[in-house]
């Protein structure tokens, strides 16, 4: 009479081929077919955004849609600040700080931003918008609201040598609505207001 563990044996011996089958199969539709296929449709229907929504200026990639960038000369407009360690705005480190509304750390924070802000626009009597002072959940917002965007515009413009109602249809041409029209606020793509920023000095300047 067979024992109890030769029978176990015989069952895994015969359940083990399929078994091992199926995870075969099931790892080359889900881990190389499906990625494949869900890669190829989104190159072929979205190249740009499949490609990582790269910035193009002059035949060179200067940034992406989708990622912030540092700017501190004050006659570029500034982004949220980022949460990123080490360099700001890493998207292989994307993420928050994970401060709490009540964190005094937080609080230090935006306090030290609004005298940067303040500093280099003293007789600007606006308050500070909150997105100019606090990081996004991802570390790497590359928008700011257009009430932001209005806030440093006299400084811009000061700087720059730029008359403000045209930079105002600037800020305006680059202010982005909401995505399919109900999500999401309005948003100024803070990369592409300073390219087209560098864009009109240039040509007010002339040849």
């Amino acid at each position: 009479m067979s024992s109890e563990p030769e029978h176990l044996t015989a069952a895994v011996a015969s359940v083990a081929p399929r078994a091992l089958g199926m995870l075969a199969v099931l790892t080359l539709i889900t881990g190389v077919a499906y990625p494949l296929v869900v890669t190829v449709a989104a190159s072929a229907a979205f190249p740009a955004e499949a490609g990582g929504s790269l910035v193009v200026e002059d035949r060179r990639v200067v940034g992406s849609h989708l990622v912030g960038q540092p700017f501190s000369d004050p006659r570029y407009f500034w982004g949220r600040p980022s949460a990123t360690a080490r360099v700001p705005y890493d998207a292989s480190a994307s993420r928050g700080s994970n401060l709490g509304p009540t964190s005094p750390t937080l609080t230090a924070a935006a306090r030290a931003r609004v005298v940067a802000l303040r500093a280099v626009d003293p007789t600007n009597p606006a308050p500070v918008p909150v997105d100019l002072v606090t990081s996004s959940g991802s570390g790497l917002d590359p928008h700011i609201s257009p009430a932001a965007a209005a806030y440093q515009l006299p400084r811009v413009a000061r700087l720059r040598q730029l008359p403000e109602p045209r930079l105002r249809r600037l800020v305006s041409e680059h202010t982005e609505g909401r995505t399919l029209g109900v999500l999401g606020e309005p948003r100024v793509n803070v990369l592409s207001l300073n390219l087209a920023l560098d864009r009109l000095a240039r040509g007010a300047r002339g040849p």
